[in-house]
């Protein structure tokens, strides 16, 4: 356990050091494939010191290194233009280690100090290397949200400690606990982290204003700590949850159907993707809440696969902003002319978000409207809204951006770089493939 963060210590002096890019990044490629066997479907395994992981964990800290390496990969207009690439790399393996320690955490404590750690490098990656002037408003509503929220989870795990003298989550298991005050307490702070519908806007705001790799590391893997968080909560909060979690469930589902219809009136292609992020968010709390164990299994699924389905979209909406240095979906069109190699990964991904076949994300889907029809069949309405709507802006998107006639301001453009189709393969292989093995999922709990 300690073995790897170890190797990412020892990364960190390689920051500095001239032309040392690519070596970092193939790394990067190492730790993951290292760490790609090391798993263990049934136990705590790797225990050391307040360290450890199971499946869950597993699941979680994989992805965190695989969309740490293709941040790098993603962001190298970065490198080219010589643009503190130090201190970018240097952020990318603090929070990369962040992310490690947190979902490796075995104490309540620890796992909140990373929990709010993680947030740091985040900050600085949106401040340092954002495109507008806007990116320092959307800085601090990011920083004030999940502060604001998470102060009551810290007192929330104080009380724990006083009343339990443990705070350790596989000690906790066959802890009850029924006050309201201690259930608002632990479970607020993961709400507005997922981000669930009414404390949503600082998602939007900063993935607007984040450089490419910002967007990827918050869609891919920051707001997968409140739903881990939720997980590992409600492991000793089922009582209490199944008194209050409609409240829960009612606004995740009105939510992803309002916010489905939001998507459809964005001009900005990166604020229709993360909008996006905040249905499907939607959908993960609304299968979670139910507290059955399809929900648990199915939370875990697509939360695995909306990292990397809304990674890849940000690196597409990426790489037509870097040849024709706008956002606006005005701007972005008829880019099937333009590039047209791309286009094929714009459907690729497009239909991955709006959970086709063979993608995780059909998987996930399916899983968690078992759950919620389980709970009760009347939400049935609103899954169908949300499901149509779904496939409605995914196409909106995928058809206004590829289709029509090309802006005509443009001059020239490159079709694509090998490193971008790289890039992109990265995301929807694991993606598309990892559903041959579905029966995996079921071993966590």
């Amino acid at each position: 356990m300690l073995s790897y963060i170890i190797y990412m210590m020892f990364m960190i002096p390689l920051c500095f050091k001239a032309k040392s890019w690519w070596l970092l990044q193939n790394l990067l490629f190492v730790i993951s494939f290292i760490y790609m066997f090391k798993v263990d479907y049934f136990c705590w395994s790797n225990l050391s010191y307040m360290f450890g992981y199971d499946y869950l964990s597993y699941g979680l800290v994989l992805l965190s290194f695989w969309i740490c390496v293709l941040m790098l990969l993603a962001s190298v207009s970065v490198l080219r233009y010589k643009f503190y690439y130090n201190y970018f790399m240097l952020m990318v393996l603090l929070l990369m280690m962040m992310l490690y320690c947190t979902f490796c955490s075995m104490n309540m404590m620890t796992f909140y100090f990373f929990f709010e750690g993680s947030l740091l490098p985040t900050l600085f990656l949106i401040f340092g290397w954002g495109y507008q002037p806007e990116r320092l408003q959307a800085g601090i509503y990011l920083l004030f949200y999940t502060l604001f929220a998470s102060l009551p989870l810290l007192l929330g795990i104080m009380y724990l400690y006083s009343s339990s003298s443990n705070i350790e989550f596989f000690m906790l298991f066959n802890s009850k606990y029924i006050s309201i005050f201690l259930y608002f307490s632990m479970i607020l702070a993961f709400l507005v982290k997922m981000p669930m519908f009414l404390v949503h806007l600082w998602l939007p705001k900063a993935h607007v204003e984040a450089p490419v790799s910002g967007s990827m590391i918050l869609a891919g893997v920051l707001l997968k700590l409140g739903g881990y968080g939720l997980l590992r909560v409600y492991m000793f909060m089922m009582e209490v949850g199944m008194i209050y979690n409609f409240i829960w469930i009612s606004i995740s589902l009105i939510g992803g159907f309002l916010i489905s219809l939001m998507c459809l009136r964005q001009v900005d292609v990166k604020a229709l993707i993360a909008y996006s992020s905040v249905a499907h968010m939607g959908l993960v709390i609304g299968g979670l809440m139910t507290l059955n164990s399809w929900g648990f299994y199915m939370t875990f699924v697509l939360m695995i696969a909306h990292g990397l389905c809304s990674s890849g979209l940000f690196c597409l909406a990426n790489i037509s902003y870097e040849r024709l240095s706008s956002r606006s979906m005005l701007i972005n069109k008829g880019l099937l002319n333009l590039m047209p190699g791309m286009a094929l990964w714009w459907f690729l991904l497009s239909s991955c978000n709006m959970a086709a076949p063979p993608s995780l994300n059909l998987l996930g889907e399916i899983g968690l409207f078992n759950s919620m029809m389980g709970w009760m069949w009347m939400v049935m309405m609103f899954l169908m809204l949300i499901s149509f709507f779904s496939a409605v802006y995914s196409l909106y998107l995928y058809s206004y951006s590829q289709h029509g006639i090309y802006y005509s301001g443009m001059y020239s453009s490159v079709a694509g770089y090998c490193r971008e189709y790289l890039l992109l393969i990265l995301h929807w292989l694991p993606l598309n493939l990892l559903i041959m093995k579905g029966d995996f999922v079921l071993n966590w709990m």
